[in-house]
């Protein structure tokens, strides 16, 4: 006879605990990142029943199995409304896996290291923005590990999205109506570079010279011919209060343009349901948001690893369910042991066509894993979720410097109030010849992150 020395019921009133005191860190037995310091392990933090689907589900459901319409009542509160909604109605299934207990396949390696290692340096100074020192810009990795408010979550993702320095994602994307039917198919190229908060590429921690920025952003589209070369250039400033410049290269009319700030919740183009605010669920400077809040928090199911099969040389992924049986990609999911859920109002945007968002963020590395907007009648509007991985499988592995890369493999950007879907999936290379990269050196700012790079690129 298995005598449980921690009831199911124990770990609820700790949760129930920690958010009516406002004590939001990882943890239920010990701190998260207290246990994994010795060796990337946190088992020690949470009782059985958290980290195994088996235990939490008494029998019913195991790694292997596979959630389903019959059976995803009996996960229906390890899951976001719109996924269940997905499961049930849909054709949605969820591959399970064996929940991970090393920290260092949850997030870059470099990444965990520097959250370690500045652990206990950041604050936010009078304006509200991350500073150390009492006035330098943040030096890297997660600077609330441990975090005491929603706002504090929202920084933390908002300050690095990716988790590496540089990041370089040729990603295809499928626009499908509710029939199933795929209107439009994007291939593009979406990079990354931080110049402040840097763990991997020297100059580190900072780019001098660019140190009032937070990040520059690009994207270029090479699929379909129509919108061959149209590309767009967010600069972030460091500075949270401030909107990002967003630039744009039309190739009909030749030219750089401005967009206005308000353009971040609208499409980027024709038939996608995907807007700048969107991205990482932090599309947007977080003191441009507000109202923060914390919702609740407990066990989840989400995509965290064996996201990434090595069996196809280009990274495409399997897809399955839906009108045509293509329309969410194949996802193996394991058990979260503790998500904080989060809510936040766009304060900085009057006419913002959404009244707020609620993130699901993984408690122990602050990654966003599910996110729901809201209309302006407070109805649901849009829903995101996406899988990470580790990319090592069946003894292949895609290198990171000395570790295996770890990134997104695939994101579900699903309206559903029109029950339109927008399927985005990390691979390889896309047409033109662009092909993945992570953390190029200083180069890829004059190739790819100015002005002068989006009308050389759109011709």
């Amino acid at each position: 006879m298995h005598i449980r020395k921690y009831t199911p019921d124990y770990s609820r009133r700790k949760f129930i605990e920690k958010t009516a005191k406002s004590v939001l860190g990882a943890g239920v037995l010990s701190p998260v990142w207290s246990s994994a310091a010795e060796n990337g392990d946190f088992s020690a933090s949470y009782p059985e029943e958290l980290l195994s689907i088996e235990e939490y589900t008494r029998g019913r459901l195991k790694p292997g199995d596979t959630i389903d319409a019959n059976n995803v009542d009996t996960v229906q509160d390890l899951l976001d409304p719109v996924r269940f909604m997905q499961i049930k109605q849909q054709g949605r299934k969820l591959e399970l896996v064996k929940a991970t207990t090393d920290i260092t396949k949850l997030s870059p390696v470099e990444y965990v290291e520097a959250t370690m290692r500045h652990k206990g340096m950041a604050s936010f100074n009078a304006d509200g923005n991350v500073v150390v020192n009492g006035d330098q810009p943040w030096v890297g990795g997660n600077p609330f590990p441990e975090p005491t408010t929603a706002m504090e979550l929202f920084a933390a993702v908002t300050l690095t999205w990716g988790r590496h320095d540089v990041s370089f994602y040729p990603v295809k994307t499928f626009e499908q109506n509710s029939d199933g039917h795929i209107g439009y198919k994007y291939e593009l190229v979406w990079c990354e570079f931080a110049p402040t908060g840097r763990i991997s590429v020297e100059p580190m921690p900072y780019w001098p010279g660019h140190e009032d920025k937070l990040r520059y952003q690009s994207v270029l589209f090479t699929v379909p011919q129509d919108y061959k070369g149209t590309s767009f250039l967010n600069i972030w400033d460091y500075d949270q209060r401030k909107f990002p410049k967003l630039y744009g290269y039309l190739p009909q009319f030749k030219r750089v343009r401005k967009f206005p700030t308000s353009q971040r919740f609208e499409p980027l183009l024709p038939g996608s349901n995907l807007y700048f605010s969107d991205v990482w669920a932090a599309g947007d400077p977080y003191l441009t948001w507000g109202n923060f809040k914390v919702i609740a928090r407990g066990p989840f199911l989400a995509g965290l690893t064996e996201n990434w099969d090595s069996s196809d040389p280009n990274w495409e992924g399997k897809t399955h369910g839906g009108p045509k049986g293509d329309t969410f990609w194949d996802t193996k999911v394991e058990l979260v042991p503790e998500v904080i859920i989060c809510e936040a109002e766009p304060t900085g945007y009057p006419r913002a066509p959404i009244s707020k968002k609620r993130v699901w963020f993984d408690a122990r590395t602050s990654l966003p894993l599910c996110m729901v907007t809201y209309d302006r009648k407070g109805e649901m509007f849009k829903s995101f979720d996406g899988a990470f991985s580790v990319y090592e499988n069946k003894g292949e592995k895609i290198m990171d410097g000395a570790n295996p890369y770890w990134s997104w493999t695939h994101v579900h950007a699903h309206n559903v109030q029109s029950n339109h879907m927008t399927r985005l999936k990390q691979v390889a290379e896309i047409a033109g010849g662009w092909k993945w990269s992570v953390n190029q050196d200083l180069r890829i700012y004059d190739e790819f992150l100015t002005k002068a790079a989006l009308r050389r690129l759109g011709t």
